[in-house]
């Protein structure tokens, strides 16, 4: 049976990390453990498993030439049991064994030698994909219910159509309502989907914005906190 624990819940703290080479395992126990995390190795490598049961890691980093069975084999294994994240390390990175590891359930692959920023970016960046909190299909302030999969707001009966900024602006501020949102925040918000504003566009935005909420009822939603940003109201 699978394991039951869901990613969208767990923390991201215990990494196990399956390699023979001393040095390596030492340099990159050090190097995890600056960034917060719990390193654990097996202390038998015929049984990765025991060790996988007893941590219950969030993410394994596993080296494909191993003793007594192959990363591939342990892949295999961990996957009859759990998701959690593996990502694969070896000196091995031709296109066949990189293909073999994501087709056995490998979430990433990095060839040796690496970089450690790199590795570190990298784990980061599969237990942020593996952990992140599910998307709400909704947020709500003041009565007003903002529909974020057909990017519309509800507000007295009435339906709201807005334009791909006018959501965007709004997502963020009702994602943080109560707390004053900085004008940069906003706009690299924008930036990163796709749609590049400028300070005076924002500023335009966020006016056109206001005048479309009060004609809906909505007067005053959003605030402006001088200094801060803008927010919403709880």
């Amino acid at each position: 049976m699978k394991d039951s624990m869901s990613r969208t819940m767990a923390p991201a703290g215990r990494l196990l990390l399956v390699e023979d080479d001393a040095a390596i395992t030492q340099i990159l126990t050090r190097q995890l453990s600056g960034w917060g995390y719990d390193v654990f190795t097996p202390a038998d490598l015929s049984d990765v498993m025991e060790t996988f049961r007893r941590v219950h890691p969030y993410l394994v980093l596993m080296d494909i030439s191993l003793p007594f069975r192959s990363g591939f084999y342990w892949c295999a294994r961990i996957r009859e049991e759990s998701d959690v994240p593996v990502l694969f390390l070896s000196c091995a990175g031709d296109n066949m064994n990189q293909v073999t590891a994501l087709n056995m359930g490998a979430d990433d692959f990095i060839v040796k030698p690496f970089d450690l920023d790199v590795l570190v970016a990298k784990v980061r960046a599969v237990l942020r994909r593996a952990y992140a909190p599910e998307k709400r299909a909704e947020l709500e302030c003041r009565g007003a219910v903002l529909d974020l999969g057909s990017a519309a707001l509800m507000t007295g009966g009435k339906r709201l159509e807005l334009s791909k900024n006018e959501f965007r602006i709004l997502e963020v501020l009702m994602e943080n309502k109560g707390r004053p949102v900085g004008r940069d925040t906003l706009m690299q918000r924008l930036w990163e989907n796709d749609s590049f504003v400028d300070d005076n566009t924002l500023t335009v935005n966020v006016t056109r914005l206001r005048r479309r909420l009060e004609e809906a009822g909505l007067e005053g939603f959003i605030r402006t906190r001088k200094g801060l940003g803008y927010f919403v109201a709880d």
